[in-house]
């Protein structure tokens, strides 16, 4: 029996539920005004068992929701069959089948409560997105019902509307969840969904309800619109005062209460309004940027007062929030076109609305801290920026040409206001309305140009004065210049930075800076003979009176092509007005920075600064005059490079341009110099610096023609053009090499640089010439064009002076073998070529001991050329001889030499450490090479000379005198211990008269040059003066008075030495003076007596 009772009551479910569900199809198919005739029918009850009319199912639904409401029952059975319809006959006329069940079925309290309930339930019970979608779908429409009905009954929604309001405001929290979950990045925009449109559209319905205080209220028409004005302007000003009965009065209190409860909810909606209308709405954003920072002063403001003093307070705000919100509610619907029927009167009741407030209300503050009428204006503008920012462009254009002036006119009036937020409220809507920058159709853009055209003149007015509404119309008025085609307003702004009003050229700036910006972010550009304008008009600001001016001048200079602004640009920074020049310079630094990367840029500053030169070339007859050159003062340039290489992340775009330019101009100077101020940077990328010279140079070719006989090198050309272009072009890329710091030329590993270092000393040819045909790195074509027959002499003495900074180890064993093959071949030119390497070396490199066994070959090979017995040794001897000094000076310079001055106990040991040295003066004093150990001073034995030629014994008197003029300071101390006590002694033992002179020629030049590090010998050197004076030649008389000349110019610590000596030596003067064959010795001794004679 149970068995079966279960299975009885399990069929029944199924029946009903079948049954339900015909009942339900039939309600929800049949049409609205049969549905309704029926409902009114209702009383009958009749009692056939079978449904098959609107009567029959009305009566077995109204039983059916009885029963489920009685025995608690799910509802769903009845409400998802509604919600279906309702999604799927959206939008349709008479398809409000659902709402005509549900008006009826409220009309009992019990069944409506019930019903609600179960709908508020179900947003959370059900996951399914698309019952979701048709619950939004219903519950708006419920709140926003509107039934009429073709009998009389009662209105079961409005009845129970305040208890629906109340259960159905539980689901906002579910409502904001859905809408923010439903959001998506597209194309780096935040986008809604459908079903976070429809929870949007449903929580803005839901809290629109719960601020009105009669069921759907009226728009006003265009006849009382001054008074939906003075009504609006009661709400914003918080001034409401509703007159209603007591039971209504509670009832939207309550209510009122609800909507506050939700504040945090309304703040994110807005929020994800404000994300996804910012791209495809920017009006219709701003008003909502405009509505959120509304509420969250409202939650500030009124939200942090739970004393019950404080109560009034929390009153204010509730009612506040409650009676703005019902307006802005009905503008933020996502679909809502029934706004599209009654925009013309909203939009005459906020016009209106402004128009009253700004003429009728000023901006003073009140006691309470208020601006009275500033917070309607904003709250008047906020609607009118939600108003028109939800039309399409095509409602838009529409509208503008019925109320263009009128908005135009309205809005102008608010850029006087003191407040911020009228302000950019105005300028919003202002920039939208009266034009904008991409216009649908020419027509519109004619209206919105030429309405522009009527309200410049005042907005050109308003740049008088520093505010906040000159930064407005700075940007509405740059904005109009830039979609102005015909440029007038531009040329009224241009007009402006003439004006001797600071503030008017001031904004006048602010509004080609505008202009600049909006130009670089929008396909559409300027014309070229506008930006030639704008140019022209900012290069004369440079000279502006005012700081600021010229300031903001020069930081805006970079945003425009440098092609307009860069000669007039350079030849201000070279102005003789100090203001001028600063501004430019600045100018300069920021447009270099701007453009950092770009060698098009540089490539006008230096053409700038030729193009300068040339312009200042004046003949040569003005110069002589004192009128000036064409050179112009690059270092004032230097800084410019200085502040620009700071802002260059990349040099490898830069440095390849760069070496193009100068090997196409060799003969210009700017580029040398310029390239000079970034050498370390070209280091940085040395290997992209030599692959382009190492191109170039193969390239290249010598017209032999220019010599006539290859021993005598001179040229015999007639064309110098030719000439001229030919050795610059020889020697630009040897120029480029030399601007590269040594570090450079230390990368062994460098195959650009020296291929394979084993293959340059292998390619060496047994007679020591480089092969001519191997191109294959810098090295080789540098020691081709330092020893080639056929070259011009600048390139070879820059060719050889580029070797010498070689590193050592590629230097000198070629260097070594050349110049050995050239002094058995007598080539003057190599040889002093190879000398220059050498001589370059020890300069810039300094002594290696590693290298002592090449240079001792070397230094055999100078031996070999100084021997010649030819007039063409007078070509190469300099050369020798100095190569010789720069060894001694690096061989004394070393930290060993330096550190063993301090004691005579070391001088042997300085000595051998300083072979070249010793060599040279063993050369001087014997005419042949042995080890000099330290001389007794008092030994009188006479030394054994060798056969060597007098004038090769004279070139090593040379090389001392050569070696005392290069050495360094840190070196003349140890090269005077070195020297001096051989030199002293070698006077006395020596026994030929030239040398003993030039021996005293030498002391000479020790005393002249190394100064103070003499003060040691200064008796035994005024010992030998006085008797060179004494006993001498006439040479050497001569050469001990120069030497008496030099000891008495010495420093006091020198001449308090020597000054015991010195009245020996003034009586000596004294008989020489007068008794003295030679008139020049006598007149030389005269003039030292009376040095010393003179108190």
């Amino acid at each position: 029996m149970e068995e079966e009772e279960i299975m009885w009551k399990l069929d029944s479910n199924s029946v009903e539920s079948a049954t339900i569900g015909r009942v339900m199809s039939t309600l929800l198919s049949s049409r609205p005004r049969k549905l309704q005739e029926a409902i009114f029918r209702f009383g009958s009850n009749p009692h056939q068992t079978s449904v098959s009319s609107s009567d029959e199912s009305l009566w077995f639904l109204n039983k059916y929701v009885t029963d489920a409401v009685e025995k608690k029952d799910s509802l769903d059975q009845i409400l998802v069959p509604m919600i279906e319809s309702s999604l799927k006959y959206r939008g349709r006329k008479h398809s409000n089948q659902p709402m005509i069940i549900l008006n009826w079925l409220f009309q009992e309290k019990l069944l409506c409560k019930a019903l609600v309930t179960s709908l508020a339930t179900m947003i959370s019970r059900k996951e399914d997105r698309y019952i979701a979608l048709g619950w939004c779908t219903l519950v708006r429409e419920l709140l926003e019902v509107e039934i009429t009905m073709t009998q009389p009954t009662k209105n079961g929604v409005s009845e129970n509307y305040y208890a629906l309001l109340e259960i159905l405001c539980a689901c906002i929290p579910r409502l904001t969840v859905i809408m923010c979950d439903g959001s998506g990045l597209q194309d780096g925009s935040e986008l809604p969904t459908r079903l976070s449109v429809a929870a949007a559209d449903c929580f803005l319905a839901l809290t629109e309800a719960l601020t009105r205080k009669t069921l759907l209220s009226k728009v006003p028409s265009r006849n009382n619109a001054s008074n939906s004005v003075v009504a609006l302007s009661r709400i914003a000003e918080n001034k409401v005062e509703p007159v209603t009965t007591s039971s209504e009065a509670s009832n939207n209190v309550e209510l009122d209460w609800l909507l506050w409860d939700h504040l945090d909810e309304l703040i994110v909606l807005v929020q994800k309004l404000v994300a996804w209308n910012r791209k495809s709405r920017p009006l219709y954003a701003k008003g909502l940027e405009q509505v959120l920072k509304w509420l969250e002063e409202i939650k500030s403001h009124y939200g942090n007062f739970p004393d019950e003093a404080d109560k009034k307070i929390l009153k204010t705000g509730v009612l506040l929030l409650s009676s703005c919100w019902k307006h802005y509610s009905r503008l933020l619907h996502l679909e809502d076109h029934k706004i599209s029927q009654h925009y013309k009167d909203l939009l005459e009741q906020y016009l209106s609305g402004i128009q009253f407030y700004t003429e009728n209300c000023t901006e003073k503050r009140t006691e309470n801290g208020d601006t009275t009428g500033i917070e309607t204006r904003k709250f008047f503008l906020n609607c009118l920026s939600l108003l028109l920012g939800r039309f399409d462009q095509q409602q838009f254009d529409r509208i503008m040409l019925e109320y263009g002036i009128e908005i135009s006119n309205a809005l102008l009036s608010q850029f006087h206001s003191a407040d911020e937020d009228v302000i950019e409220g105005s300028f919003s809507i202002f920039k939208a309305a009266v034009f904008k920058a991409n216009y649908s159709s020419s027509q519109s853009r004619s209206t919105g140009t030429s309405m522009m055209d009527s309200v410049v003149p005042s907005l050109l007015d308003l740049l008088n004065e520093r505010n906040v509404t000159s930064k407005a119309v700075v940007m509405l008025v740059a904005e109009y210049c830039f979609i102005n085609t015909d440029g007038h307003c531009l040329q009224e702004i241009l007009k402006l930075l003439d004006s001797p009003n600071a503030l008017q050229r001031t904004n006048a700036v602010d509004v080609v800076r505008e202009l600049i910006r909006i130009s670089s972010d929008s396909v559409h550009v300027l014309s070229n003979s506008m930006w030639q304008d704008v140019a022209k008009r900012l290069l004369e600001r440079l000279a502006d009176e005012e700081p600021e001016i010229r300031s903001n001048t020069s930081n805006l200079l970079p945003m425009i092509d440098p092609s307009l602004i860069f000669p007039s640009l350079v030849h201000l920074f070279y102005s003789s007005d100090e203001r001028v020049c600063l501004s430019a310079s600045d100018a300069l630094i920021a447009v270099l920075k701007y453009h950092s990367e770009k060698h098009e840029v540089i490539f006008m500053l230096l053409d700038s600064l030729s193009n300068l030169t040339q312009s200042l070339d004046i003949p040569d007859s003005s110069r002589d005059k004192g009128q000036g050159g064409s050179m112009l003062d690059f270092d004032k340039v230097r800084m410019l490079i200085a502040e620009w290489s700071k802002s260059v992340k990349d040099w490898k775009l830069l440095i390849e341009p760069l070496i193009d330019k100068m090997l196409a101009e060799p003969s210009n100077a700017n580029i040398v110099k310029f390239l000079s101020h970034i050498s370390e940077h070209l280091a940085d990328n040395a290997d992209i610096v030599f692959s382009r010279v190492l191109l170039h140079m193969k390239g290249q070719e010598l017209d032999k023609s220019f010599f006539a006989r290859p021993d005598s090198r001179t040229c015999t050309s007639n064309d110098s053009d030719a000439f001229t272009r030919s050795l610059f072009d020889r020697l630009c890329p040897l120029l480029i090499i030399r601007l590269l710091p040594l570090r450079v030329f230390n990368h062994l590993q460098s195959r650009v640089l020296y291929g394979q270092c084993n293959e340059v000393l292998l390619h060496a040819s047994k007679n020591g010439d480089i092969d001519m045909n191997r191109h294959d790195c810098v090295a080789t074509l540098l020691m081709n064009r330092a020893f080639g027959k056929f070259e011009f002499e600048d390139v070879r003495k820059l060719a050889a002076e580029l070797c010498g900074r070689f590193h050592p180890k590629v230097l000198f064993p070629i260097i070594s073998s050349q110049l050995e093959h050239a002094a058995e071949s007598q080539d003057i030119l190599k040889i002093k070529a190879c000398l220059f390497c050498i001589c370059t070396s020890l300069v810039v490199r300094g002594w290696d001991p590693k290298f002592c066994n090449v240079l001792l070959k070397v230094r055999n090979s100078i031996e070999k050329v100084l021997l010649w017995r030819s007039l063409e040794v007078s070509k190469a001897q300099h050369g020798c001889i100095d190569c010789l000094a720069l060894m001694i000076c690096a061989e004394v310079q070393t930290p060993e030499s330096i550190r063993n001055s301090s004691t005579s106990e070391n001088i042997g040991k300085m000595c051998s450490r300083s072979p070249t040295l010793n060599y040279v003066i063993s050369q001087l004093m014997h005419g042949k090479h042995e080890f000099m150990s330290p001389p007794k001073l008092n030994s009188k034995t006479y030394i054994s000379e060798s056969s060597f030629p007098l004038p090769f014994r004279i070139c090593m008197a040379n090389t001392l005198i050569s070696a005392c003029q290069k050495i360094s300071d840190i070196g003349r101390e140890p090269f005077a211990q070195m020297t001096l006590p051989h030199l002293v002694h070698s006077i006395e033992v020596v026994r030929d008269q030239e040398i003993r002179a030039a021996c005293i020629q030498v002391v000479f030049s020790v005393v002249y040059h190394v100064k103070s590090a003499v003060l040691p010998f200064a008796p035994d050197i005024l010992e030998v003066a006085l008797k060179s004076l004494r006993e001498g030649s006439e040479k050497e008389k001569m050469a001990g008075a120069k030497l008496m000349a030099s000891l008495m110019a010495s420093e006091d610590p020198i001449l308090e030495c020597i000054s015991e000596g010195l009245l020996e030596a003034r009586s000596l003067l004294s008989v020489m003076s007068s008794t003295d064959p030679s008139p020049d010795l006598r007149q030389l001794c005269k003039k030292l007596l009376v040095c010393l004679t003179s108190p």
